[in-house]
């Protein structure tokens, strides 16, 4: 029956649904650093996958809303997951890369899940300022990251993206691996930077800019001095690279591609100077979430275009055109 319904539904759809699995996964990042901003991460006690003890709750308070609806958004991923395996698998076959794809996004929504499960069960949520709770929200970053870079490949391949070449192109390996690898660095210093703002919140810019300083903060809070000097150093690195390595604007869709990732990389400074001076409230953290996402969604696809395997060039085909003799009227 189900693959019945596959074989009604066009192959060409596959790829508007992983691209719609990249947009609720971006919904649902944030609405977790909502829930991490608003201190509503105890909302279900320290239960899992109950909430509260009990599979559906009857809230009493904002924070156990919150959090379930957190759960529930997210646990919709896993059977979106599992049916983006075996619509790949069927329209591509087991081997190919979008199936391929498509599983790994499968495995690390798991990760993300027993992540969120264990901040839950060691109760490193709410008002936990320990180091552990830190780590784990450096780790959680990180495996968001990777989820999104699998999971927007997984839509590029979709979309008639073709597969990656490695052999031969080192430079351009290594400069997408230390990008990457520096957006990832940054993200984790941003997720403890953000545990400090909620913990330990601060009413003006004043007030954030000299607790920062002071050597008796707390180590989430000395993480806004570090942060924006890590983000601006990586940031100078990605333009820098991207905009005099030629391979980058070898055509017009590199070029697009290269200038988008250029743009988001200065949107999102500029975001963060706007969290920083407004005190990062609420709202301003879930946008600077999200430039930072969109940031690195840019740079994946910029990365699979310009590793991509190029199609050969079409001989060109000339007609054999044969000399007519001239026939004399002599």
């Amino acid at each position: 029956m189900f693959n019945s319904l596959l074989d009604r539904v066009p192959s060409k759809n596959l790829a508007r649904y992983v691209w719609i699995l990249v947009i609720y996964t971006l919904l649902v990042i944030l609405w977790g650093a909502y829930v991490r901003a608003t201190g509503s991460g105890a909302g279900c006690g320290s239960h899992w996958p109950t909430c509260n003890g009990d599979v559906i709750p009857r809230p009493e308070q904002i924070e156990t809303i919150i959090e379930f609806t957190h759960r529930v958004t997210s646990a919709i991923m896993g059977p979106m997951a599992i049916a983006l395996i075996a619509w790949s698998w069927r329209v591509y076959g087991r081997t190919h890369r979008v199936t391929k794809g498509s599983a790994w996004t499968f495995f690390f929504i798991l990760v993300e899940g027993g992540l969120g499960a264990g901040l839950v069960l060691l109760e490193l949520v709410a008002d936990n300022d320990s180091s552990a709770r830190a780590l784990a929200m450096a780790l959680h970053l990180i495996n968001t990251l990777l989820l999104l870079g699998v999971m927007t490949l997984t839509a590029w391949w979709a979309s008639g993206g073709r597969p990656i070449r490695l052999k031969g192109q080192r430079e351009l390996i290594t400069i997408l691996s230390i990008a990457l690898i520096g957006l990832m660095v940054v993200g984790a210093f941003g997720a403890i930077t953000a545990l400090g703002d909620t913990l330990f919140p601060a009413e003006t810019f004043a007030e954030g800019a000299a607790a920062k300083f002071d050597p008796d903060s707390h180590f989430s809070v000395r993480a806004r001095l570090y942060h924006p000097l890590i983000a601006v150093g990586v940031s100078i690195y990605i333009v820098v690279a991207l905009w005099t390595t030629e391979a980058f604007t070898a055509n017009p869709g590199r070029k697009t591609l290269t200038y988008f990732s250029i743009g988001m990389i200065g949107i999102q400074l500029l975001g963060g100077v706007v969290n920083v001076l407004l005190a990062a409230p609420v709202w301003m953290q879930l946008v600077h979430l999200l430039l930072a996402d969109i940031s690195w969604i840019g740079l994946i696809c910029l990365g699979a275009a310009v590793l991509e395997v190029q199609r050969e060039p079409v001989p060109e085909i000339r007609p054999n055109i044969r000399s007519t003799p001239v026939i004399s009227n002599n």
